[in-house]
């Protein structure tokens, strides 16, 4: 009987890891070009340099590389560093949050995603739904449980924290998201977000700050 090595384990992984990036990384661009519907596993294979009897050891189908490349996504946004210790001001809070925020979503090829979501979530809502659970709504329930603790301490006035939380993340998008989304203008410039953000941030403390 022949037991495989910790390090022979440790580089089958590695090397399994690697194939699935690279599958990944094929897809992603398939998907970017074609949209959900026009691609196929054998375009995916192509794009990925593996054969097609490669492509489904690590996947069934395209969907579930679409769901694969969804949830990169969500882990993508998870390792976004927002800093909502409650004790921090409100001012200082959003306008980092919100120019954080608009650096992720608003990143060079990081609208593909949505856009193939939003073509394809009416016919297979689930992956809408999860897309918006892993990644949209997340991040509403982390900055409005920062807005509650401001609340709390005096500093703003909200009956809604998680409505607040969706209208500064709206407002932060504002004039800058949807051209970026549908590919009527480039991703915008670290000054253009900046300045959109503190603008957001204006407006949402003139709303909802104590007096």
């Amino acid at each position: 009987m022949v037991v495989a090595s910790d390090e022979h384990l440790h580089v089958v992984q590695d090397e399994d890891n690697s194939k699935r990036r690279q599958i990944l990384d094929g897809a992603r661009k398939v998907f970017m070009d074609l949209g959900f519907d026009g691609a196929s596993m054998g375009e995916i294979a192509r794009a990925a340099q593996v054969s097609k009897g490669t492509l489904y050891v690590y996947f069934a189908d395209k969907s579930a590389l679409f769901e694969a490349i969804l949830e990169q996504e969500a882990l993508r946004h998870g390792q976004v560093v927002f800093n909502f210790d409650p004790a921090r001001d409100a001012e200082t809070t959003l306008k980092e949050f919100g120019l954080a925020y608009l650096q992720l979503v608003c990143r060079p090829g990081g609208g593909s995603a949505i856009r193939t979501v939003m073509a394809i979530a009416e016919r297979m809502p689930d992956v809408g739904r999860r897309y918006y659970a892993r990644v949209l709504d997340k991040s509403i329930n982390r900055l409005s449980g920062y807005l509650k603790a401001r609340v709390a301490a005096g500093e703003l006035e909200i009956g809604e924290c998680d409505l607040a939380a969706s209208q500064f993340m709206e407002l932060s998008k504002a004039s800058l998201f949807l051209p970026f989304v549908f590919q009527a203008a480039p991703a915008p410039s670290e000054q253009r977000m900046t300045e959109v953000v503190e603008s957001a941030t204006r407006m949402f403390l003139a709303a909802y700050r104590a007096r």
